[in-house]
């Protein structure tokens, strides 16, 4: 009986193709865009979290001032490359700390310049940054104590400055002091701000201050923690060692701030994560709409079959047969629709992930969920139509014109 039900469903869709895609235009639109939503925002969520991984492994950045953002500091005194060592033989947990000084500066080589972001800091810096040096080699002990003219460059100084021709063992002039390409670094693109990691020189620390600025300062301290250490404990230790350090009463408040790089990636991906959300139940509006064009079909549809209605119940027929052909016939309607909005939003999240440049991320539980929904609505809104087809008086049904 089932089967007969089915097959007769389906005759009926066949028999009005046009109408039967018009009325699952809502399921697939709802379903497409829900799918699409849910994959791009967590697409978005992986990039962000890879951006700021990749600022480095369990990275504490410790700045001047109580604000990170603005201010420059607000006036607060800078760091000391002492302040790094200190932190590094006092404090349990951590692996490597660099003490890091930058500026914006002109560079020139190969008859080109460019302006980049150039840093002075200790071979520490790659560690704590999880960079690598894809060509040449890092600094040596005694080009870091005496402050010699080599740098190591990112791929955008690179390519903006020699082209296709060999950059290392080349000169670069950083204002006016040449110095030697000893180094490049691994790319590593676009960072969590928006910003061109791969856009920076690379000097060491005392180069930069002696020959460049002209001061000692030390705008920011990355410390880089182990594997497993307990970051509470690291930064509470770390708080109260630059607080002896930079003198500070037990009545001040702390004039430097602490960022944890992780709990920044949980903060961004918490977001990203509520906005997809948001996204994602606006979308699914759209279902609810679709599922009303079915129920309005399923209206008519019963309007316009109502002496085969009736014909059915005059020969035997079942109200429960009825009820069930005309509800199959709803749940067929939105099942497909689910199912052509499973394969556009498929394609749709492939082609707008490489064109957002974010990860393609297949999600079988949310394609399942739409899918399933999208037939739980035909079972909703078919059911009106279906039981008002099942209760009709077969005489008043053959009397129909």
């Amino acid at each position: 009986m089932l089967l007969n039900t089915l097959l007769l469903a389906l005759r009926s869709i066949r028999r009005n193709l046009m109408r039967s895609f018009l009325t699952i235009l809502g399921i697939v639109i709802g379903v497409s865009a829900v799918i699409t939503m849910v994959t791009l925002g967590n697409g978005a969520t992986m990039a962000v979290q890879n951006q700021i991984s990749s600022l480095g492994t369990n990275l504490l950045q410790v700045r001047p001032g109580q604000r990170m953002m603005g201010g420059g500091g607000g006036g607060a005194a800078a760091f000391k490359e002492e302040d790094a060592a200190a932190i590094l033989s006092q404090i349990g947990g951590i692996t490597a700390v660099a003490p890091e000084a930058r500026t914006g500066a002109t560079v020139v080589a190969n008859g080109r310049n460019w302006t980049s972001s150039v840093i002075g800091s200790t071979n520490a810096w790659l560690e704590t940054g999880n960079w690598k040096v894809g060509q040449g080699r890092e600094f040596s002990d005694d080009e870091q104590r005496a402050g010699a003219a080599v740098c190591l460059i990112g791929e955008t100084v690179r390519r903006e400055l020699f082209g296709s021709t060999a950059a290392v063992g080349a000169q670069l002039r950083v204002k006016q002091v040449s110095c030697t390409v000893i180094g490049l670094l691994a790319s590593k693109g676009q960072g969590a701000f928006g910003n061109d990691q791969d856009d920076v020189v690379l000097v060491p620390i005392k180069t930069l201050q002696r020959r460049i600025t002209g001061n000692t300062r030390v705008n920011t301290l990355l410390v880089s923690m182990a594997d497993g250490s307990d970051a509470n404990r690291v930064k509470a230790s770390l708080t109260e060692l630059l607080r002896e350090r930079r003198k500070l009463s037990s009545t001040d408040e702390d004039n430097f701030n602490v960022l944890d790089t992780k709990q920044l990636a949980e903060t961004m991906s918490g977001t990203t994560k509520v906005m997809t959300m948001l996204l994602g139940a606006v979308a699914a509006v759209s279902l609810l709409v679709g599922g009303i064009g079915i129920m309005n079909i399923m209206l008519v549809s019963v309007t316009e079959r109502t002496r085969e209605i009736g014909l059915r119940l005059a020969i035997g027929a079942l109200e429960r047969e009825v009820l069930l052909q005309f509800l199959i016939e709803a749940v067929v309607l939105a099942a497909l629709g689910g199912l052509i909005g499973i394969v556009l939003a498929t394609i749709a999240s492939m082609v707008l992930a490489g064109v957002m440049q974010v990860p393609y991320l297949f999600n079988p539980g949310v394609n399942l969920l739409s899918f399933v929904f999208s037939a739980v609505i035909g079972v909703v809104f078919g059911y009106f139509p279906a039981r008002r087809a099942a209760r009709m008086d077969p005489i008043d049904a053959l009397r129909h014109e």
